[in-house]
């Protein structure tokens, strides 16, 4: 049986991604779609063949043919709506950050096995079948001992974009150099023990640009940078004693055609000739990685386990504050 989804809101990120993401899902189908304004559910519904559409997130949340619900809602309203989909039993899938800080995650994630639901934070890159096959290829020792992840993610926003607003969990760091950090957190195996950043801010403190280093067990090395007023940027680096690959339009990869990677080979030794190494091109199977979290969640909803739980997100918003803490020392 599919999964039912409802989706709280109509967010740009759910046009984009969540919507096409369930519909072109194996496990999945739309089933409903809320609004605060009931006009704009219809329409969001009639555009995209979405059988229900409700005025409320109360409703949806109280409709019992919804199995599972996609909160793309800003982030402050990420714990509130989160513990309610929770107490209404349905299975949650929340955009990324969980909440606004640790203790918040922490809040939610325990809220949610608490009520028996599973939650996962809406990583949508790390479901890529690149992504999975060069994380086992890693581990295997393509590039030797990984050494270094370095990973950057920007582009530009207006001044009027509400994620400069630190009431609603404004900054670059939580917006997309959390992508930065998750990369590093996944590929590193572990959670840092040390972390250095540093950032400019933004007059109401909000950070616009911001470079962290994240020290994990065994000398890995995490080396983020992210910018809400840099060129756009969507790359990550992983380092290792016998090779380099670098996995360029890494969070979003082109809309046709195979996604890459850059392999390169060490063969020069010790020294800083590079002439000998050996660069090649490894392409991967093209998918909706939208649709592949979608359908990893079903698959943890009939199994009952996930990969990536509610606790994965609560680490990785302790990793997040860490370095805004180190940045703004």
């Amino acid at each position: 049986m599919k999964v039912r989804w409802g989706i709280l809101g109509c967010a740009r990120i759910s046009r984009r991604g969540l919507i096409p993401g369930i519909q072109g899902s194996k496990s999945g189908t739309l089933a409903a779609i809320a609004s605060r304004d009931l006009d704009r559910a219809r329409a969001w519904a009639e555009e995209f063949a979405i059988p229900k559409a409700y005025g409320s997130y109360e409703e949806i949340l109280a409709d019992p043919e919804i199995d599972a619900v996609y909160i793309p809602l800003p982030n402050e309203l990420h714990k509130p709506w989160v513990e309610a989909a929770a107490d209404a039993g349905k299975h949650v899938l929340c955009e990324k950050p969980l909440a606004l800080d640790a203790a918040e995650a922490r809040a939610t994630a325990a809220y949610c096995r608490s009520k028996g639901v599973l939650l996962m934070e809406a990583f949508m890159w790390r479901h890529q079948p690149r992504t999975l096959e060069l994380k086992a290829k890693v581990a295997d020792g393509l590039i030797g001992d990984l050494r270094l992840i370095r990973a950057s993610f920007s582009f530009p926003i207006d001044a009027g974009d509400w994620r400069l607003d630190p009431a609603r969990g404004g900054g670059a760091l939580w917006d997309v150099g959390c992508y930065g950090v998750s990369t590093a957190r996944l590929f590193a195996g572990g959670e840092p023990v040390k972390v250095r950043a540093t950032a400019r801010f933004h007059a109401k403190n909000v950070d616009l640009s911001l470079a962290a280093v994240l020290e994990f067990p065994g000398g890995v090395l995490g080396a983020v940078d992210c910018s809400f007023e840099q060129p756009f940027r969507c790359v990550y680096e992983l380092v290792g004693t016998k090779g380099v690959i670098e996995v360029p339009d890494a969070y979003l990869p082109p809309a046709s055609g195979a996604p890459i990677a850059r392999l390169r080979t060490i063969a020069s030794g010790s020294d800083a000739d590079a002439s000998a190494d050996v660069v090649r091109t490894l392409e991967f199977e093209a998918v909706d990685q939208y649709a592949a979290m979608v359908d990893a969640f079903g698959r943890s909803i009939a199994s009952g386990s996930l990969e990536f739980p509610g606790e994965d997100g609560v680490a990785q918003m302790e990793a997040l504050e860490a370095i805004r803490t180190a940045a703004a020392s």
